[in-house]
């Protein structure tokens, strides 16, 4: 049997732990009215159908739900590598660096949980961690300098309270992203100056989350428990039904403006236009062009019946939104517009008994 030293592991017990949740809770809730989006919860029962956005493969709900059962039972890392190893094609960069680190201790010590291994690397995270979310305030606040003093001054009387906020390390006073953001819709910029805000509000979003940033999912999950970290590593690649125009920004509720992303992808990209989502992620055209064809392949091999106009619709929105950055290749698909409309029609034809 194998112990992990637990002197020298570079575990400070002093330092505050963010707030432990009662329950393990890990996937974003999504707003808005998706009730037209609702057909695409038939994709959820595929594996392998690929995220849009970060181009991994998204994992089906009731798979996951079958993989949690057996990790409930898990004791120890070398447990969990024996269930999570054949999985990793579905793990997101972030989860699958921190599955790699677990997979270094399986051989030396197995017996270890996963809790005393990113307790063993919280230290060095935490710094890590500080320091990412110190260079995005301090891109706040250059791109600042380009509004009125008066805002340029609020804004970074607000990135620098965020900063007292991290140095602290306060376990009644944790630093939260969503709190500056939301701290955002106070402000009311000169409208010659809303350009500059928006991308403000943008570089903003990108101050790093457990689902963007090895070291914050280190600080974040060091106090969860065994079953809540191993679970973790897959629950992100759940498919969510996202809108392709945000619904804040006037996304219509047609299924023209919806597609399957991974629940990370999701998360990450919240709000913003979907051309500036492109300049920070640039694969997201053709990995949007591998969605397409799993959902064509899906439609030709007699699935999603009812639907077979999806293709065209998602990708007029997609070229719209993207402002012609993503073109879909439809060539290989078999129907033309004209014969998928004419095929979706008599399908709901025959569901109402209107022809046979």
């Amino acid at each position: 049997m194998h112990i992990l030293p637990t002197g020298p592991i570079g575990y400070n017990k002093n330092i505050c732990f963010p707030q432990k949740e009662s329950k393990l809770n890990v996937l974003p809730v999504f707003s808005g009215s998706t009730s037209a989006g609702n057909p695409l919860k038939k994709l959820q029962k595929y594996n392998d159908i690929i995220c849009p956005y970060f181009g991994v493969p998204m994992i089906a709900a009731a798979k996951e739900t079958k993989i949690e059962k057996k990790l409930d039972e898990c004791r120890n890392v070398k447990d969990v590598y024996k269930i999570l190893s054949s999985q990793t094609h579905y793990m997101q960069p972030v989860e699958k660096r921190i599955f790699r680190m677990f997979v270094d201790y399986v051989n030396k010590f197995p017996d270890v949980t996963l809790p005393d291994i990113l307790r063993k690397h919280y230290n060095e995270a935490l710094i890590k961690l500080k320091l990412e979310e110190f260079n995005v305030l301090d891109d706040v606040d250059k791109i600042s300098l380009d509004l009125s003093p008066s805002q340029a001054l609020e804004i970074h009387r607000r990135t620098t309270k965020c900063r007292q906020i991290i140095l602290e390390n306060s376990k009644e006073n944790i630093f939260k992203r969503k709190t500056l953001l939301s701290s955002f819709d106070d402000i009311h910029p000169r409208r010659d100056e809303a350009e500059v805000f928006e991308r403000l509000k943008e570089r903003a979003v990108y101050l790093p989350t457990s689902v963007t940033s090895e070291n914050a999912f280190i600080v974040k999950y060091a106090d969860r428990t065994q079953q809540e970290i191993a679970k973790r590593l897959l629950r992100v690649s759940i498919g969510t039904i996202e809108h392709i125009r945000p619904d804040s920004l006037g996304g219509e509720n047609s299924i023209a403006n919806f597609m399957l992303v991974s629940a990370n992808a999701n998360s990450t990209r919240a709000n913003i236009p979907l051309k500036n989502f492109i300049e920070r992620f640039p694969n997201i055209p053709k990995n949007c062009q591998k969605y397409i064809n799993k959902i064509i392949r899906i439609i030709q091999n007699g699935d999603f019946c009812g639907y077979e106009t999806y293709p065209y619709k998602v990708k007029r929105t997609l070229q719209d939104e993207s402002e012609g950055l993503i073109n879909l290749d439809l060539s290989k698909y078999k129907y033309s517009e004209d014969c998928a409309e004419q095929v979706a029609r008599e399908y709901k034809q025959r569901k109402r008994g209107i022809i046979r």
